[in-house]
């Protein structure tokens, strides 16, 4: 990974991203915010699991990734990498990192799926499907967004596949923190190893 993209992935704040630009599954990401506070709040079960199942429902469908996806995973990285932090004597930190690593296994697995098939290479910078070429309109629109779901070339090559080519850069940076000894983490482990010595 180059030092460009791991800094971006270290430094950007939520409140950087234009959320309610970026799609999801069901819409655009406008709430995603409230969201991912929620879940590095830990307050409790109840709250990161209804935060968590929303966010996981949007972000990947049918081993589809969306535009809001990579974002979301930067924030559900430090997020676990707190859960991990404080597990010992936090449950809801507990309870929070194994259903990360549950869906960051998910995430994975799309990301292999779609190596299998031809894809263009992905934008240089992480920051670049960001560009406002690529965002969608301020304002939501229910029915412009679906014309526009109709349209040939909804996402351009270079930028779908960025969807799955910087998720990938972002679980990559959370190998350290896995446990081999941890049957799902190792999991995990193995995916992105078997990822990172694929052609990508």
């Amino acid at each position: 990974m180059n030092t460009v993209t791991q800094s971006y992935i270290e430094t950007v704040q939520i409140s950087d991203i234009p959320w309610h630009r970026l799609t999801t599954a069901y819409g655009r990401a406008t709430d995603f915010p409230g969201e991912l506070d929620a879940l590095w709040a830990m307050e409790s079960i109840d709250a990161v699991d209804e935060a968590g199942k929303e966010i996981a429902l949007n972000i990947e469908h049918q081993s589809t990734l969306w535009h809001s996806t990579p974002f979301a995973l930067i924030f559900l990285f430090r997020t676990f990498k707190k859960a991990v932090e404080e597990q010992r004597h936090n449950e809801v930190a507990r309870y929070l990192a194994e259903a990360l690593v549950e869906f960051f296994i998910v995430i994975a697995e799309s990301i292999r799926d779609s190596l299998v098939l031809e894809h263009a290479d992905p934008l240089p910078k992480f920051v670049d499907m960001l560009d406002e070429e690529y965002l969608w309109s301020e304002e939501y629109d229910e029915d412009e967004d679906m014309i526009r779901y109709e349209e040939d070339e909804v996402f351009p090559d270079d930028l779908f596949f960025s969807f799955y080519y910087y998720s990938l850069q972002v679980l990559l940076l959370g190998r350290p923190l896995l446990d081999k000894n941890n049957e799902q983490e190792a999991e995990l482990l193995e995916l992105l190893i078997e990822i990172e010595h694929s052609n990508i």
